[in-house]
């Protein structure tokens, strides 16, 4: 609220620093983002002022009596300074939240088009359309929020890696455990060919160093309390194997 004050009357919290009051995203800076469309001059010291004279009436709003971006002017300012696997966990939280409003945010895109991560985010929003029945975008964000409430830590999503000399993307991945979790549907993986190439990519991750655990839809879906045990441990003992034993 301070921050606001001391920008102007007009001014809101946006940015990543309004993801993270909405609690899209963990706290990532100390540094807070101010919108403040009419403001000139010097900005105060660990203020970041974004002077955008785009921001209109219906994309303010109060959020515990502090001035802010709305949740889908949020994820539009979100898609211009975050990289896409960034903004779909942001998205996804804002899924689990019950904070999302599709059509709200196209209202947002289509009247901000040409705009700095319109269509970052206009790519992700579509990923959420019933039309495209959602299979791989809805599973990762359901298996997010699975997660979650197993208390793992958040694992990177469709990220480039190396693996025996070729770019793969794998579904999830945990870094320091070495651990790759891979969630197949029947639609993109039941044929004979998906199934070769999935093998091809299991063995590619293999000799790179890799442990792959497959997870299906259903499972993710349908039987979480099954399956968060064993994510659970499957994640301690992929930790020990890195760590090695303790002396």
């Amino acid at each position: 609220m301070a921050a606001v004050l001391a920008c102007d009357p007009s001014a809101v919290i946006s940015h990543v620093s309004a993801a993270e009051l909405w609690g899209l995203i963990g706290s990532v800076s100390s540094d807070i983002d101010v919108t403040a469309p009419n403001r000139r001059g010097r900005t105060p010291v660990g203020i970041v002022a974004h002077r955008d004279g785009t921001l209109q009436e219906t994309d303010r709003t109060r959020l515990n009596g502090i001035p802010c971006t709305t949740v889908a002017r949020t994820l539009l300012d979100l898609a211009a300074v975050l990289s896409p696997w960034e903004l779909r966990k942001a998205i996804s939280e804002a899924e689990v939240l019950g904070l999302l409003n599709i059509p709200e945010v196209r209202a947002l895109i289509r009247r901000c088009r040409g705009r700095r991560g319109v269509a970052r985010l206009r790519l992700c929003i579509d990923e959420l359309d019933p039309s495209t029945k959602r299979t791989r975008s809805e599973l990762e964000r359901i298996f997010l929020a699975l997660c979650k409430r197993a208390g793992l830590p958040q694992p990177e999503v469709n990220v480039r890696l190396e693996a025996a000399g070729i770019r793969l993307r794998p579904d999830f991945l945990w870094r320091d455990a070495r651990l790759i979790i891979e969630t197949d549907s029947r639609k993109f993986h039941g044929t004979a060919s998906a199934f070769e190439l999935d093998r091809q990519r299991e063995q590619r991750f293999f000799a790179a160093g890799w442990q792959v655990v497959r997870c299906a839809w259903r499972q993710v879906e349908h039987k979480p309390q099954e399956l968060i045990p064993l994510l659970r441990e499957g994640f301690k003992r992929a930790q020990a194997a890195v760590d090695g034993p303790q002396t």
